[in-house]
Protein backbone atom coordinates (compact mmCIF):
# COMPACT_ATOMS: atom_id res chain seq x y z
CA UNK A 1 0.00 0.00 0.00
CA UNK A 2 1.25 3.55 -1.04
CA UNK A 3 2.22 5.43 2.26
CA UNK A 4 0.05 8.76 2.03
CA UNK A 5 2.41 11.33 2.03
CA UNK A 6 2.64 13.48 5.47
CA UNK A 7 1.80 16.94 5.22
CA UNK A 8 3.85 18.24 8.31
CA UNK A 9 6.91 16.73 6.28
CA UNK A 10 5.96 18.23 3.25
CA UNK A 11 5.55 21.44 5.04
CA UNK A 12 8.65 21.59 5.91
CA UNK A 13 10.16 20.94 2.84
CA UNK A 14 8.40 23.96 1.35
CA UNK A 15 9.26 25.89 4.25
CA UNK A 16 13.26 25.08 3.75
CA UNK A 17 12.56 25.83 0.06
CA UNK A 18 10.70 29.35 0.00
CA UNK A 19 13.02 30.64 3.01
CA UNK A 20 16.18 30.11 0.59
CA UNK A 21 13.87 31.68 -2.36
CA UNK A 22 12.53 34.04 -0.83
CA UNK A 23 16.48 34.91 1.11
CA UNK A 24 15.12 34.88 4.89
CA UNK A 25 17.38 34.20 6.94
CA UNK A 26 17.59 30.51 8.70
CA UNK A 27 17.25 32.00 11.81
CA UNK A 28 15.04 29.35 13.83
CA UNK A 29 12.23 32.34 15.00
CA UNK A 30 12.14 32.86 11.02
CA UNK A 31 11.65 29.62 10.76
CA UNK A 32 8.76 29.03 13.04
CA UNK A 33 7.05 31.98 11.65
CA UNK A 34 7.21 30.36 7.62
CA UNK A 35 6.55 27.47 8.95
CA UNK A 36 2.71 28.82 11.06
CA UNK A 37 2.44 30.66 7.80
CA UNK A 38 2.56 27.45 5.41
CA UNK A 39 0.90 25.08 7.40
CA UNK A 40 -2.44 27.70 7.59
CA UNK A 41 -3.27 27.46 11.16
CA UNK A 42 -3.93 31.09 11.45
CA UNK A 43 -5.56 32.72 8.48
CA UNK A 44 -4.69 36.38 9.66
CA UNK A 45 -0.97 35.03 10.55
CA UNK A 46 -1.21 33.86 6.40
CA UNK A 47 -2.79 37.13 5.23
CA UNK A 48 0.02 39.90 7.28
CA UNK A 49 2.86 37.38 5.94
CA UNK A 50 1.24 37.87 2.07
CA UNK A 51 1.01 41.18 2.54
CA UNK A 52 4.71 41.52 3.53
CA UNK A 53 5.33 40.90 -0.44
CA UNK A 54 7.96 39.23 -2.32
CA UNK A 55 10.83 40.82 -0.39
CA UNK A 56 10.25 40.15 3.24
CA UNK A 57 12.78 42.23 5.65
CA UNK A 58 14.07 40.72 9.02
CA UNK A 59 12.57 44.12 10.53
CA UNK A 60 9.28 43.68 8.85
CA UNK A 61 9.19 39.52 9.94
CA UNK A 62 10.38 40.47 13.48
CA UNK A 63 7.80 42.73 13.62
CA UNK A 64 4.99 40.12 12.39
CA UNK A 65 7.11 37.49 15.03
CA UNK A 66 6.34 40.00 17.73
CA UNK A 67 2.19 39.75 17.13
CA UNK A 68 2.28 36.24 16.38
CA UNK A 69 4.86 34.28 18.18
CA UNK A 70 5.90 36.27 21.24
CA UNK A 71 7.94 34.01 22.67
CA UNK A 72 10.46 34.36 20.12
CA UNK A 73 10.55 38.67 21.15
CA UNK A 74 10.97 38.18 25.06
CA UNK A 75 11.73 42.07 25.43
CA UNK A 76 7.98 42.95 24.93
CA UNK A 77 6.82 40.71 27.72
CA UNK A 78 9.44 41.97 29.92
CA UNK A 79 9.19 45.75 29.20
CA UNK A 80 5.50 45.35 30.10
CA UNK A 81 6.30 43.73 32.84
CA UNK A 82 8.99 46.13 33.79
CA UNK A 83 6.47 48.65 33.09
CA UNK A 84 4.04 47.35 35.74
CA UNK A 85 6.96 46.86 38.03
CA UNK A 86 7.70 50.33 38.25
CA UNK A 87 4.49 51.61 38.26
CA UNK A 88 3.85 49.92 41.74
CA UNK A 89 7.14 50.78 42.89
CA UNK A 90 6.47 54.28 42.00
CA UNK A 91 3.14 54.22 43.74
CA UNK A 92 4.81 52.47 46.74
CA UNK A 93 7.47 55.52 46.61
CA UNK A 94 4.97 58.12 46.54
CA UNK A 95 3.21 56.23 49.63
CA UNK A 96 5.95 56.43 51.67
CA UNK A 97 7.14 59.85 50.59
CA UNK A 98 3.47 60.67 52.14
CA UNK A 99 4.06 58.94 55.29
CA UNK A 100 7.39 60.41 55.66
CA UNK A 101 5.58 63.88 55.67
CA UNK A 102 3.06 63.31 57.78
CA UNK A 103 5.32 61.82 60.39
CA UNK A 104 7.09 65.06 60.16
CA UNK A 105 3.72 66.70 60.97
CA UNK A 106 3.05 64.60 63.49
CA UNK A 107 6.61 64.91 64.91
CA UNK A 108 6.19 68.86 64.46
CA UNK A 109 2.82 68.59 67.13
CA UNK A 110 4.77 66.47 69.67
CA UNK A 111 7.18 68.83 70.05
CA UNK A 112 4.64 71.54 70.05
CA UNK A 113 2.79 69.74 73.23
CA UNK A 114 5.69 69.23 75.03
CA UNK A 115 7.20 72.34 74.85
CA UNK A 116 3.15 73.81 75.84
CA UNK A 117 3.74 71.36 78.58
CA UNK A 118 6.77 72.04 79.99
CA UNK A 119 6.04 76.24 80.25
CA UNK A 120 2.44 76.16 80.89
CA UNK A 121 1.25 77.74 84.16
CA UNK A 122 0.05 75.50 86.68
CA UNK A 123 -3.17 77.40 86.57
CA UNK A 124 -3.52 77.62 83.10
CA UNK A 125 -5.90 74.61 82.08
CA UNK A 126 -7.73 75.36 79.04
CA UNK A 127 -4.27 76.07 77.12
CA UNK A 128 -2.98 72.62 78.46
CA UNK A 129 -6.41 70.95 77.80
CA UNK A 130 -6.25 72.29 74.05
CA UNK A 131 -2.30 71.00 73.98
CA UNK A 132 -3.60 67.68 75.15
CA UNK A 133 -6.84 68.04 72.90
CA UNK A 134 -4.93 68.73 70.23
CA UNK A 135 -2.24 65.69 70.76
CA UNK A 136 -5.19 63.36 71.21
CA UNK A 137 -6.49 64.02 67.51
CA UNK A 138 -3.15 63.70 65.99
CA UNK A 139 -2.42 60.64 67.74
CA UNK A 140 -5.67 58.83 66.41
CA UNK A 141 -5.50 60.46 63.14
CA UNK A 142 -2.08 58.85 62.94
CA UNK A 143 -3.15 54.89 64.32
CA UNK A 144 -5.41 55.32 61.49
CA UNK A 145 -2.72 56.83 59.11
CA UNK A 146 -0.63 53.68 60.27
CA UNK A 147 -2.88 50.94 59.76
CA UNK A 148 -3.79 52.50 56.19
CA UNK A 149 -0.24 52.10 55.52
CA UNK A 150 -0.07 48.63 56.69
CA UNK A 151 -3.17 47.59 54.03
CA UNK A 152 -1.44 49.51 51.33
CA UNK A 153 2.04 47.83 51.56
CA UNK A 154 0.28 44.33 52.06
CA UNK A 155 -1.84 45.48 48.69
CA UNK A 156 1.59 46.69 46.90
CA UNK A 157 3.38 43.44 48.37
CA UNK A 158 0.58 41.28 46.88
CA UNK A 159 0.00 42.64 43.88
CA UNK A 160 4.35 42.33 42.62
CA UNK A 161 4.24 38.64 43.90
CA UNK A 162 1.21 38.01 41.39
CA UNK A 163 3.07 40.16 38.67
CA UNK A 164 6.23 37.43 39.18
CA UNK A 165 3.86 34.52 39.34
CA UNK A 166 2.38 35.62 35.97
CA UNK A 167 5.85 36.25 34.99
CA UNK A 168 6.99 32.71 35.72
CA UNK A 169 4.32 30.41 35.05
CA UNK A 170 4.11 32.56 31.49
CA UNK A 171 7.89 31.52 31.22
CA UNK A 172 6.91 28.05 32.10
CA UNK A 173 3.98 27.34 29.68
CA UNK A 174 5.39 29.02 26.45
CA UNK A 175 8.42 25.82 26.55
CA UNK A 176 5.99 23.09 27.36
CA UNK A 177 3.91 20.71 25.30
CA UNK A 178 0.26 21.25 27.44
CA UNK A 179 -0.66 17.64 26.61
CA UNK A 180 2.55 15.41 27.43
CA UNK A 181 4.74 17.51 29.60
CA UNK A 182 7.38 17.40 27.42
CA UNK A 183 9.43 20.40 26.06
CA UNK A 184 7.41 22.36 22.82
CA UNK A 185 9.02 22.89 19.68
CA UNK A 186 9.74 26.84 20.84
CA UNK A 187 11.85 25.11 23.46
CA UNK A 188 13.38 22.72 20.70
CA UNK A 189 14.10 25.64 18.50
CA UNK A 190 15.78 27.46 21.47
CA UNK A 191 17.95 24.80 22.28
CA UNK A 192 19.29 24.04 18.99
CA UNK A 193 20.41 27.21 18.56
CA UNK A 194 22.34 27.26 21.02
CA UNK A 195 24.35 24.78 19.83
CA UNK A 196 25.40 26.94 17.56
CA UNK A 197 26.31 29.75 19.88
CA UNK A 198 30.08 29.69 19.38
CA UNK A 199 29.85 28.77 15.35
CA UNK A 200 33.03 27.41 15.00
CA UNK A 201 32.88 25.37 17.95
CA UNK A 202 29.18 23.92 17.79
CA UNK A 203 28.03 21.38 20.86
CA UNK A 204 28.35 17.63 19.35
CA UNK A 205 24.84 16.52 19.22
CA UNK A 206 22.43 14.81 17.33
CA UNK A 207 18.61 15.74 16.55
CA UNK A 208 16.38 13.11 15.41
CA UNK A 209 12.84 13.88 14.32
CA UNK A 210 10.04 11.60 14.27
CA UNK A 211 6.57 10.60 13.42
CA UNK A 212 3.80 7.92 13.92
CA UNK A 213 3.27 6.34 10.92
CA UNK A 214 -0.44 7.10 9.72
CA UNK A 215 -1.04 9.15 12.96
CA UNK A 216 -4.44 10.81 11.68
CA UNK A 217 -6.47 7.46 10.95
CA UNK A 218 -4.71 5.92 14.36
CA UNK A 219 -6.28 9.25 15.62
CA UNK A 220 -9.64 8.60 14.07
CA UNK A 221 -9.93 5.29 15.18
CA UNK A 222 -9.06 5.72 18.83
CA UNK A 223 -11.22 8.70 19.16
CA UNK A 224 -9.51 11.67 20.62
CA UNK A 225 -9.63 10.83 24.34
CA UNK A 226 -7.74 7.67 23.85
CA UNK A 227 -5.23 9.01 21.06
CA UNK A 228 -4.45 11.89 23.67
CA UNK A 229 -3.67 9.17 26.01
CA UNK A 230 -1.46 7.38 23.36
CA UNK A 231 0.32 10.53 22.76
CA UNK A 232 1.02 10.90 26.62
CA UNK A 233 2.59 7.42 26.57
CA UNK A 234 4.68 7.90 23.80
CA UNK A 235 6.03 10.90 25.74
CA UNK A 236 6.47 8.84 28.38
CA UNK A 237 8.71 6.24 26.52
CA UNK A 238 11.13 8.73 24.94
CA UNK A 239 11.59 11.05 27.96
CA UNK A 240 12.22 7.74 29.53
CA UNK A 241 14.53 6.50 26.88
CA UNK A 242 16.26 10.54 26.44
CA UNK A 243 19.25 11.21 28.64
CA UNK A 244 19.46 13.53 32.01
CA UNK A 245 20.73 16.37 29.61
CA UNK A 246 18.65 15.66 26.55
CA UNK A 247 15.42 16.83 25.28
CA UNK A 248 12.57 15.35 24.21
CA UNK A 249 9.65 16.91 22.56
CA UNK A 250 6.53 17.09 20.78
CA UNK A 251 5.82 19.28 17.86
CA UNK A 252 2.33 18.71 16.96
CA UNK A 253 -0.34 16.18 16.22
CA UNK A 254 2.03 13.15 16.16
CA UNK A 255 5.32 14.54 15.62
CA UNK A 256 8.16 14.80 18.35
CA UNK A 257 11.60 15.62 17.88
CA UNK A 258 14.64 15.19 20.48
CA UNK A 259 18.31 17.09 21.14
CA UNK A 260 20.50 14.19 22.41
CA UNK A 261 23.94 15.87 23.48
CA UNK A 262 26.57 12.79 21.75
CA UNK A 263 27.49 13.10 18.27
CA UNK A 264 27.92 8.84 18.38
CA UNK A 265 25.74 8.09 15.09
CA UNK A 266 25.68 4.57 16.41
CA UNK A 267 24.07 5.80 20.23
CA UNK A 268 21.53 8.54 18.57
CA UNK A 269 20.39 5.06 16.46
CA UNK A 270 20.04 3.05 19.14
CA UNK A 271 18.20 5.26 21.51
CA UNK A 272 15.63 5.90 18.24
CA UNK A 273 15.70 2.07 17.73
CA UNK A 274 14.90 1.63 21.49
CA UNK A 275 11.86 4.05 21.49
CA UNK A 276 10.70 2.18 18.32
CA UNK A 277 10.80 -0.89 19.82
CA UNK A 278 8.90 0.14 22.92
CA UNK A 279 6.09 1.44 20.93
CA UNK A 280 5.72 -1.21 18.93
CA UNK A 281 5.19 -3.54 21.88
CA UNK A 282 2.40 -1.04 22.65
CA UNK A 283 -1.46 -2.23 22.00
CA UNK A 284 -3.50 0.27 20.45
CA UNK A 285 -7.22 -0.71 20.81
CA UNK A 286 -10.25 1.06 19.13
CA UNK A 287 -12.04 2.34 21.95
CA UNK A 288 -15.52 2.10 20.68
CA UNK A 289 -14.97 -1.74 19.88
CA UNK A 290 -12.24 -2.55 21.77
CA UNK A 291 -10.71 -4.38 18.60
CA UNK A 292 -6.96 -3.91 17.95
CA UNK A 293 -5.22 -1.64 15.51
CA UNK A 294 -2.20 -3.20 15.16
CA UNK A 295 1.09 -2.26 16.55
CA UNK A 296 2.37 1.51 15.97
CA UNK A 297 5.03 2.00 14.31
CA UNK A 298 7.26 5.27 14.04
CA UNK A 299 9.30 6.98 11.34
CA UNK A 300 12.59 9.14 12.23
CA UNK A 301 15.34 11.16 10.67
CA UNK A 302 18.37 12.19 12.05
CA UNK A 303 21.09 14.66 11.61
CA UNK A 304 24.15 15.00 13.49
CA UNK A 305 25.84 18.56 14.13
CA UNK A 306 29.11 17.60 12.44
CA UNK A 307 26.61 17.47 8.93
CA UNK A 308 25.20 21.24 9.93
CA UNK A 309 27.02 24.36 9.73
CA UNK A 310 23.82 26.23 11.30
CA UNK A 311 20.90 25.14 13.22
CA UNK A 312 18.60 25.87 10.58
CA UNK A 313 19.92 23.46 8.23
CA UNK A 314 21.02 21.13 11.48
CA UNK A 315 16.87 20.65 11.40
CA UNK A 316 15.90 20.91 7.81
CA UNK A 317 18.32 18.21 7.32
CA UNK A 318 16.87 16.05 9.90
CA UNK A 319 13.02 17.17 8.44
CA UNK A 320 14.26 15.88 5.13
CA UNK A 321 15.75 12.47 6.75
CA UNK A 322 12.23 12.17 8.21
CA UNK A 323 10.63 12.69 4.53
CA UNK A 324 12.90 10.12 3.11
CA UNK A 325 11.73 7.69 5.76
CA UNK A 326 8.19 8.34 4.93
CA UNK A 327 8.49 7.83 1.08
CA UNK A 328 10.17 4.91 1.67
CA UNK A 329 7.11 3.49 3.41
CA UNK A 330 7.07 4.39 6.88
CA UNK A 331 8.21 2.49 9.78
CA UNK A 332 11.81 3.59 8.96
CA UNK A 333 15.46 5.51 10.11
CA UNK A 334 17.30 7.68 8.07
CA UNK A 335 20.22 9.82 9.14
CA UNK A 336 21.15 12.85 6.82
CA UNK A 337 24.18 12.10 4.75
CA UNK A 338 25.36 8.69 6.80
CA UNK A 339 26.88 7.81 3.32
CA UNK A 340 27.99 11.44 1.61
CA UNK A 341 31.25 13.15 1.77
CA UNK A 342 31.73 14.99 5.17
CA UNK A 343 32.41 18.51 4.58
CA UNK A 344 35.94 19.79 4.39
CA UNK A 345 35.29 22.38 7.18
CA UNK A 346 34.24 19.38 9.97
CA UNK A 347 36.88 16.93 8.68
CA UNK A 348 38.19 18.59 12.37
CA UNK A 349 35.86 16.72 14.38
CA UNK A 350 36.63 13.48 12.79
CA UNK A 351 40.42 13.81 13.73
CA UNK A 352 41.18 15.68 16.25
CA UNK A 353 40.72 14.65 19.96
CA UNK A 354 39.71 18.26 20.90
CA UNK A 355 36.49 17.71 19.15
CA UNK A 356 35.31 14.65 21.21
CA UNK A 357 33.54 14.66 24.07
Amino acid sequence: MQQVKNPASSIALRVATAMHQMGIDGLPRNYELVYEAYAGGNPELVRDFIALGKVKTQEALDALGRKYLPHHHEDGLLARQNGQVRAEMSNFISLLNEEKVSLSDYGRLIGDASKVIQTVAEDDHPELGQSIKALKVATEKRASQNSNVVRAVVDKTVALADMQREADEAEATKFVDPLTGLSSRRAFNKAVAKVYTNPEMPVLCGIAIGEIDDFARLSEQMGPAVAERFLKQVAKVMQAVAGGGDIACRFDGGRFGMLLYTSAQDEVSRIVDLIRSKLKATAVVNSGNGRALGQVLMSFGICLSEQAPNAFDLTNFAEKALASSRAAGGNTVTIYGANDYVPKDWLIYKKSPVGRF
